[in-house]
């Protein structure tokens, strides 16, 4: 675990902490928690790296809001950001067991999850796979299927941007890059532009991108949306160039009792200074409230354990494993085990993410 205090023009943000986990085969995946309330896990856009989005004028007023209503979870996708570079699978079924490491190395028990971007079919078949985990879904700019290249013109285009970013995607002048930065934020400042532009220099390689868009494109779950059960909210700019407004049609269609909310934008990532963000941020905030009523008050860990089980949970943090553990404290092995299991009874934590999960109430109480 890393952390990382934050700055960003001037602003002190809130503590994040950076930690690793690895998927099932073997890529490492960046994630990254700060705020405090409900748990809420962001299911990774297109574009992101953990670091500098803090710095972002395009996606620190989401990052700062929610934060203040929730515990954020976010993370990097396989070849992107702080995660593994080098990856060649960007199947939607190894994007699915990214998601599924990420949660059980946070120890998240219940949560709700934002869908963001290409979040949406992973987000859609993790729900539904994993049944009475996620207490509520937000989909936001996101879809179902991806979009068709059916006709001769839609695959001359489809190959024209994927061309666009192997010969331009990588280069320092921005101009082949700001074709992708016009379609996200059409009525963002120069500033804005700008910032998105690098981050896409930054966050991904021109080969990754393209590998990585060619399958997003195949992943299509809309056979799975009507086997969803929990609260679920479709929020979508009417004017979205990247992600057309069809797609929210298409969600809030398929899933049973979903509520839709069209914004006021033609950005597929609403800014802070536009009239469509106070509403995105009223109908998130107000639809995961729910979460922080039902939810059982989460006492401090210092509270509830002994002084010896926390001085092992304490080493456990750091990330000694049990024998290092008994041996800094003259225990045996035996005891460590003894102790932690009896940490996790009082926490309410089990299963293989208990560890992790009695570790992360430790260091965020």
């Amino acid at each position: 675990m890393t952390t990382i205090p934050l700055m960003g023009e001037g602003r002190v943000t809130p503590r994040q902490d950076v930690r690793f986990c690895r998927s099932p085969d073997g890529v490492t995946i960046a994630y990254a928690v700060h705020g405090s309330g409900p748990p809420l896990l962001i299911d990774s856009c297109w574009l992101s790296h953990l670091q500098y989005d803090w710095e972002s004028p395009v996606w620190r007023h989401y990052l700062t809001e929610l934060g203040k209503v929730a515990t954020v979870y976010r993370f990097d996708e396989r070849g992107y950001g702080l995660s593994d570079r080098n990856v060649t699978d960007f199947s939607l079924e190894s994007r699915i067991a990214d998601l599924e490491a990420v949660v059980e190395h946070a120890g998240l028990e219940r949560f709700a999850v934002l869908a963001m971007a290409q979040g949406g079919p992973v987000t859609i078949e993790y729900a539904v796979r994993h049944a009475g985990r996620a207490t509520r879904l937000v989909f936001y700019g996101t879809y179902a299927g991806a979009y068709s290249v059916d006709s001769d013109e839609e695959r001359l285009r489809d190959e024209t941007l994927n061309n666009l970013i192997r010969i331009g995607w990588e280069q320092p002048t921005p101009e082949f890059r700001r074709v992708f930065t016009y379609q996200m934020i059409p009525g963002a400042s120069e500033e804005q532009m700008g910032w998105l532009d690098e981050l896409q220099r930054r966050a991904v390689t021109a080969e990754t991108c393209v590998r990585a868009r060619m399958e997003r494109a195949k992943a299509d779950v809309s056979h799975s949306m009507s086997r969803i059960h929990v609260p679920t909210l479709v929020v979508h700019s009417f004017g979205d160039r990247m992600n057309d407004f069809q797609n929210a049609r298409h969600l809030a269609t398929g899933i049973p009792h979903a509520r839709l909310v069209g914004l006021e934008s033609d950005n597929h990532i609403v800014l802070e200074d536009e009239p469509a963000w106070p509403v995105f941020l009223r109908e998130v905030i107000d639809f995961l409230a729910a979460d922080a009523v039902s939810a059982p008050a989460e006492r401090d860990p210092r509270q509830l354990l002994s002084a010896r089980e926390l001085e092992v949970l304490e080493l456990a943090a750091r990330g000694h494993d049990n024998a290092a553990i008994a041996e800094a404290l003259v225990l045996s092995v035996r005891t460590v085990e003894r102790h932690l299991q009896n940490s996790y009874d009082k926490l309410g934590l089990h299963g293989k993410s208990a560890r992790a999960g009695a570790v992360s109430r430790l260091v965020g109480a």
